[in-house]
């Protein structure tokens, strides 16, 4: 698991490098990019914003907010030959008419950043100097790139993408920009903050779909002290249940193995909270594991629940 991990890392930085200039092919629609988008908040990144085919400045979509931008369109830009697609996704669902015609506004992830980016800063708070020193350990040992105890900027990738990105699209393109229009959407790490995301912003996010979400934190569930302080969190930080969508799902093979008994206990806290089969959905697929490939698959049950008409 150790050498998987460590040989995914180096493959993304290589390949992010590779692909800064070149746009992805998509199936339908179009794809424009921000390269290097500036922030005060962040490293710049580049900025993918798919829009469906017969996109028109007549009429108003909504956005939908993906991490991991570079992972989305094309496999053969991606690190491992692999993508959400959701270009394809979405354009048989658009064909349907039973859900809202919406745009992507893909982010690129910030390479050996990624992990700090996207891990939810406050309930790393609640964890005492040496549950954070576990932490780090772990986080070494899986050759996540560390300079030091490892640190989340979370905060102030969410400010990046609330005060800076999103006013920029809601200028730029044709879109609604209210909270009833705006949803988050990733997958492992991603959909770790994609769930920080509506609990910190929820005036803002509408929705948020988390794939397979890496509850553990870090890559083991042994002497780990994180996952329970993300259920902390939740508790005091979900939502409220008539206005927001929150969609869940795992597999059990290679990393998603170790999410389903947390995720059950997230389920649970979910029923305690009041959220139901209208603003709630999870899924468990079995024999599923944690690759674009496998989250293509079910694409289309998060965006249906969340993009419903």
């Amino acid at each position: 698991m150790k050498k998987l991990i460590n040989t995914s890392i180096v493959l993304l930085l290589i390949f992010t490098a590779k692909a800064q200039n070149t746009l992805p092919e998509v199936v339908s629609g179009k794809v424009e990019r921000i390269e290097n988008f500036e922030s005060k908040h962040v490293t710049p990144r580049n900025i993918d914003i798919w829009m469906p085919q017969g996109y028109s400045s007549s009429k108003k979509y909504a956005v939908l907010y993906m991490h991991d931008g570079q992972m989305l369109f094309d496999p053969k830009s991606s690190w491992n030959k692999q993508a959400w697609n959701i270009d394809d996704v979405a354009s048989k669902l658009f064909e349907s008419k039973e859900i809202k015609d919406f745009i992507v506004v893909g982010i690129w992830n910030g390479g050996e950043i990624r992990h700090s980016d996207y891990f939810p800063e406050k309930p790393f708070e609640y964890l005492s100097t040496s549950q954070k020193d576990t932490l780090t350990k772990q986080l070494r040992n899986s050759h996540v790139p560390l300079k030091g105890s490892f640190k989340p900027q979370s905060n102030n990738y969410l400010k990046f993408i609330v005060e800076e990105l999103k006013p920029y699209i809601d200028k730029t393109y044709s879109v609604h920009s209210d909270r009833e229009n705006t949803y988050i959407m990733g997958s492992s790490m991603g959909g770790l903050i994609s769930m920080y995301a509506i609990c910190e912003y929820p005036n803002v996010f509408g929705g948020s779909a988390c794939l397979s979400t890496h509850w553990p934190g870090s890559f083991t569930i042994e002497n780990n002290p994180i996952s329970d302080a993300f259920i902390k969190y939740l508790n005091n930080n979900l939502p409220d249940t008539k206005n927001h969508k929150i969609y869940f799902d795992c597999g059990d093979q290679t990393l998603d193995k170790l999410y389903s008994d947390i995720q059950k206990k997230v389920d649970e806290l979910m029923v305690q909270k009041g959220f139901k089969e209208n603003n709630w959905l999870t899924k468990f697929f079995p024999g599923e594991n944690h690759s674009e490939n496998a989250w293509s698959k079910r694409l289309h049950i998060p965006l249906e629940f969340l993009f419903t008409k």
